[in-house]
């Protein structure tokens, strides 16, 4: 039997988030997470329902027709399906450049070398922070990005002392900080981070900026 992804969307838009902003980039959108964050703003790929069966061939053949070298695997949660690594790995040999954005609560080892592995550090008001797997941090290397969605200062403080804690700058210079559209404003967060001197990057959905916050398929 071929091997499948159980996928919701595929699209090329721009990339809204992490150190990517701004490229061009064509997503997979796998269906099914293990997750519900308060903040959640894809709760339409939460369930292996809201997808269809791909075979790992037809996506190589669209990521090869949309003729973007950054794809980029999203969810849901991508870490779910076994053949998750099996496309990182079959995009990689095609000379893609592979983000894979994951929640956190599961091991990103299972990904292969090459990978660029995209960790959302999940804070206090996401609900799920008690579902972090913080062992990830022991392998992180400098073009992994680490990244923790903000609501309010308790979330900030968390933040600042799990970078602290975990040693998270000596890793990676790509931490970034992003509060939570309609919860947090812009400039708040960009104030604590100058008055702290956080060692942290700003980061706005910038996808949500061209487009507004419900749009899909961007």
């Amino acid at each position: 039997m071929p091997e499948t992804l159980t996928v919701n969307e595929t699209f090329t838009s721009i990339q809204g988030e992490s150190t990517y902003a701004g490229c061009l980039c064509f997503f997979i959108r796998l269906a099914g997470c293990n997750l519900a964050c308060s903040y959640c703003d894809t709760t339409y790929s939460s369930k292996p329902s809201e997808g269809s069966e791909i075979e790992i061939p037809a996506l190589l053949e669209m990521a090869v027709n949309e003729g973007i070298k950054t794809v980029e695997i999203t969810g849901g949660e991508p870490l779910l399906q076994k053949n998750t690594p099996r496309l990182c790995k079959e995009l990689l040999a095609k000379q893609f450049r592979v983000l894979v954005e994951t929640n956190g609560s599961l091991p990103v080892s299972i990904l292969p070398p090459g990978t660029i592995r995209i960790i959302d550090c999940k804070t206090p008001s996401s609900g799920e922070a008690g579902s972090m797997d913080f062992s990830n941090f022991k392998i992180i290397n400098r073009d992994d990005e680490i990244k923790f969605v903000i609501s309010d200062y308790a979330d900030f403080e968390y933040s600042i002392g799990t970078i602290k804690k975990y040693s998270l700058d000596s890793k990676t210079e790509k931490i970034l900080f992003s509060p939570v559209c309609g919860r947090l404003s812009p400039r708040e967060l960009a104030e604590w981070m100058i008055k702290s001197k956080a060692p942290a990057r700003f980061q706005l959905q910038v996808h949500k900026i061209i487009w507004g916050p419900d749009k899909r398929g961007v």
